[in-house]
């Protein structure tokens, strides 16, 4: 007969059920065994990986509550629900490998102030030259235009106007300040400190002409196509991989991918302008390509220093230019992807579900073994006794039939007598071993 198990004891099924051949009694929900005094806790049990029909109802239970195909259906939805989001996930975190870039429109402003000469008020006094300072400012158009802040996330900082160039070059009037003076520099460097603006000071009170030189820091970073290749490609300056991809484009498009040796390519009248051969294969593209790519122009602006009119302190000029900035958009999908709350929060509702559907299982099978109980009484209890007895003895590690052993008859047969032979020669000849060792003779 099957081994019959008390509710602690029976291992978890799919939903948690009863084989029709066990009997459980029932009991708490969870037994706590006492340590003895001084001995340490053993260290918790790894938490058990949960499945699918872990959270569903059982059929039986189904059948007495209906309202519980309600919750059967919301399972369905939850799964679809799951898979789309792993999906999106999936998508996000491939998006965000590659560069997203949004064009902005930055406003420079160009602006001078002359500082009067100023004559000692005292004998001591020093006085001070006439001087002119010239400022390059700039900001964001859009700047205004704030996205609201993700939970969990840090908002990003606003970008400074040196941050979006990589060096700016002032470039005054040579006849004026001589060799040495006539040059401001300013390159980017690992150490370097954003500002939001950059100005000069020089002596003098006569118009001066100058020359701002502002080279962009486009990240990835563009080139200049020479102005063959860039009629030929129609762009005028890219980064390196879009120039590929335009390249790869329009050899498809004019078939001059060589049919017998597809890593060949043979040149037309335009690319053997470019390139100076006729053919050529795959892998000397990029090499190719290095000798027709420039550094990209810089930014110029011509600024006149000049005194101001009556009434005016300051003469500015303002120009609009085009940068690429990071997609904000990036910064929300990185916070779906690596913010760990929303998985905290749905594991949290995962394990209300999953106790919730075990206790009512646990309630289950108390029930069924009320109504077995309920049903044939008598043959409940044999067989439960029964159970119990197989139980004991397989905890005892007993071998022979436990049942059988409770009977008188069982012996008076042959086997037991000849058991009892053997046992009463062994114990005679353990008692003579110890004799003779006390007396301290030797075996024959």
């Amino acid at each position: 007969m099957h081994s019959q198990q008390r509710p602690g004891q029976m291992g978890r099924h799919a939903y948690g059920t009863v084989p029709s051949g066990h009997i459980r009694r029932p009991g708490p929900h969870s037994t706590q065994q006492q340590q003895p005094h001084g001995s340490r806790a053993p260290p918790p049990a790894a938490q058990k990986k949960r499945r699918y029909a872990d959270k569903c109802i059982h059929p039986k239970i189904r059948e007495l509550e209906p309202d519980a195909e309600n919750y059967m259906a919301l399972l369905v939805s939850e799964q679809k629900l799951d898979a789309t989001l792993s999906r999106k996930r999936l998508d996000i975190q491939e998006a965000l490998k590659r560069p997203a870039k949004i064009r902005r429109r930055l406003r420079v402003y160009i602006s001078h102030t002359f500082i009067e000469e100023k004559q000692p008020d005292r004998e001591h006094d020093a006085a001070s030259l006439p001087m002119w300072e010239l400022r390059v400012e700039g900001r964001l158009l859009d700047d205004q235009i704030t996205a609201p802040p993700v939970p969990g996330q840090r908002q990003l900082p606003k970008k400074k106007f040196s941050s979006f160039f990589k060096s700016l070059v002032i470039e005054l009037d040579k006849d004026m300040y001589g060799p040495d003076q006539h040059l401001v520099e300013w390159h980017r460097t690992p150490q370097t400190n954003e500002t939001d603006g950059f100005q000069v000071k020089r002596a003098g009170d006569r118009p001066v002409k100058c020359r701002i030189l502002l080279l962009l820091d486009n990240i990835p970073l563009k080139f200049k196509l020479h102005p063959r290749l860039a009629k030929v490609l129609g762009i005028a300056a890219d980064t390196r991989p879009k120039i590929i991809e335009a390249l790869w484009h329009y050899i498809r498009t004019h078939g001059l991918q060589d049919n017998q040796d597809h890593d060949y390519i043979n040149c037309d009248a335009f690319l053997k302008q470019c390139f100076g051969v006729n053919r050529l294969r795959f892998m000397e593209v990029p090499n190719k390509l290095h000798h027709l790519l420039q550094q990209i122009d810089p930014l110029e602006f011509n600024h006149i220093i000049q005194r101001p009119r009556d009434g005016q302190d300051q003469v500015s000029t303002c120009y609009d230019i085009e940068v690429e900035m990071e997609d904000p958009v990036k910064q929300y999908m990185a916070a779906f992807v690596h913010n760990p709350s929303f998985a905290t929060d749905i594991q949290m509702l995962d394990q209300k579900c999953y106790d919730i559907i075990e206790q009512l299982n646990e309630l289950k099978t108390r029930r069924d073994f009320y109504a077995r109980f309920y049903t044939d009484p008598t043959g409940f209890v044999k067989n439960w006794l029964m159970s119990q007895s197989s139980d004991l003895k397989m905890l005892n590690d007993v071998n022979g039939d436990v049942e059988a052993e409770r009977f008188a008859a069982a012996y008076t047969g042959p086997l037991t007598e000849e058991g009892v032979q053997r046992y009463m020669y062994q114990k005679v000849n353990q008692k003579r071993h110890e004799l003779e060792q006390s007396l301290g003779v030797r075996p024959n």
